[in-house]
């Protein structure tokens, strides 16, 4: 409930990645009397063993705003955090008052040389397909963007920042879009779907062991009495 909570509440980060639960069987040891001619049963339970995303791509929404970028296709944006770089779809750039190009969480979008630095005179900002920023003071850089050899690895930090310790490959050919945002990958109705399936079967467990427990206790008051 608590990942599927984490997914709804995020419907609108920008790219954020959807997470889900994986579950395998677990069969309880078995005793073994040989004086009882009964097989011992199977006892099968379910326990968790991991959670994994969905490193799907988002849609695609048009903002015309000059410094949301979106990534079509595979790669991550690098940022500069205190704890060190960070791997991110979240293209919503902003300009602070150092003019540095940084995400909505205040952290320096890497370029290929470095942080991203405007002036007072770089107006008109463009971003081409390739990553390449320019303006009208000309040619600013390009945005550093970068692949993993397995994206599974990457693991999460806060809404759409990513650590690993794999070692960044430069993308060879990245698409970029300018004025355009790459939302997040959560599924609505199937997210609400499974949180209602989810607290049903809670509340099925909830009773069935408020009946056992009422079972229990019928049997000790009946097995207290003393017959008159």
């Amino acid at each position: 409930m608590d990942v599927i909570a984490n997914n709804v509440a995020n419907l609108g980060t920008t790219g954020f990645k959807a997470e889900s639960m994986v579950f395998e069987e677990y069969l309880m040891p078995k005793a073994e009397w040989e004086a009882d001619l009964r097989p011992d049963r199977d006892l099968s339970y379910v326990q968790d063993v991991a959670t994994i995303r969905d490193l799907a791509a988002g849609p695609m929404v048009q903002t015309g705003s000059p410094l949301d970028v979106a990534i079509q296709g595979k790669g991550w944006f690098v940022v500069n955090t205190p704890d060190g770089e960070r791997y991110t779809r979240n293209g919503a750039f902003l300009l602070n008052q150092a003019g540095e190009l940084v995400t909505s969480e205040g952290f320096q979008v890497m370029g290929e040389s470095g942080p991203m630095i405007f002036g007072t005179d770089d107006t008109d900002i463009a971003i081409a397909a390739d990553g390449t920023v320019t303006s009208a003071a000309g040619n600013k850089g390009r945005l550093r963007v970068v692949e993993f050899e397995t994206d599974m690895a990457l693991r999460p930090e806060g809404t759409s920042l990513f650590a690993t310790d794999q070692t960044p490959a430069v993308a060879v050919s990245p698409r970029v879009a300018q004025g355009v945002l790459e939302k997040s990958n959560v599924q609505p109705i199937l997210e609400i779907s499974r949180m209602i399936e989810v607290n049903r079967a809670y509340q099925s467990l909830a009773s069935t062991l408020d009946r056992a427990d009422q079972l229990r206790r019928n049997a000790i008051q009946s097995l207290a009495e003393i017959p008159a």
